[in-house]
């Protein structure tokens, strides 16, 4: 692990100055704090504020970055205004990347920082990621990748630089609960949000809703299954989903499983 983190200090050294794609969770708030030690005040971490991200999100990684010390800026992105995202194609992620990557690298050029960087790690290299194919395009840096480093490899040295979100669930962007060919509605992801802060309030960390029709499929870690469907948790989840618009309210048996939607695709 040691040599690994100076490994990736050296790379983050050689870019002289940086901007970081920053979301606040394990990957890109590591990054982070492993760019402050490396380039000091040479470094803007750059977050995008959207509906597809829940606001809970902004607000720990505005208070992660300022309790860095980092310069932290929040930009509105605008993927909801473009038909080729709200479609919801197999390459909305692309569509999605290529828009925020080009709002940060105008940034990047206005504030003379030489490079824009994201926290793709290795393990990404083994799913669908269209995002990370528009990242490699626009001359992204992925310096978690050049460093050879896993999700894993990012969560212990994370605890050893005691960082708050070493053991953060992971977080993708609301619009990966929508399946594919369904059409992206604010309405839609705001359903998504609510219900998901419903089960984060009951004590479900790292849980998904999924949106199929008036249908709220709930993916949570398999050892909470049988805490979901308790007869005094179950009936709080289906009122509260109901208030919320769904009509049925199902729990997914397998439990969750990052990127299901891309079953799909497989098939």
């Amino acid at each position: 692990m040691a040599k690994k983190k100076d490994h990736l200090l050296s790379i983050l050294k050689g870019y002289g100055s940086l901007l970081v794609a920053y979301s606040g969770g394990v990957d890109s708030f590591f990054l982070l704090a492993a760019a402050h030690e490396a380039l000091g005040r040479n470094l803007l971490a750059v977050t995008a504020a959207s509906p597809l991200h829940p606001e809970r999100e902004i607000r720990a990684a505005t208070v992660f970055a300022k309790e860095l010390g980092v310069e932290h800026m929040i930009i509105q992105s605008k993927e909801m205004s473009r038909r080729n995202f709200t479609a919801n194609t197999e390459d909305r992620c692309y569509v999605c990347k290529k828009n925020l990557l080009e709002d940060l690298l105008k940034i990047a050029k206005e504030r003379k920082i030489i490079h824009v960087a994201h926290g793709a790690n290795v393990d990404d290299l083994n799913d669908y990621r269209p995002g990370f194919a528009a990242a490699g395009e626009m001359g992204i840096k992925a310096p978690l990748v050049d460093a050879g480093m896993t999700k894993n490899d990012i969560r212990m040295i994370s605890k050893q630089m005691n960082l708050k979100t070493w053991n953060k669930p992971p977080m993708a962007c609301l619009a990966t609960r929508i399946p594919y060919g369904t059409p992206i509605t604010f309405k839609a992801l705001n359903m998504v949000a609510q219900a998901e802060q419903v089960l984060f309030d009951l004590g479900f960390t790292g849980c998904r809703v999924r949106v199929h029709g008036d249908v709220a499929r709930i993916e949570v870690d398999t050892k909470d299954i049988e805490k979901i469907i308790d007869r005094k948790i179950r009936p709080v989840i289906i009122e509260k989903l109901r208030t919320i618009g769904f009509s049925h309210v199902a729990v997914d048996l397998e439990g969750y499983r990052p990127g299901s939607m891309n079953r799909a695709l497989s098939r």
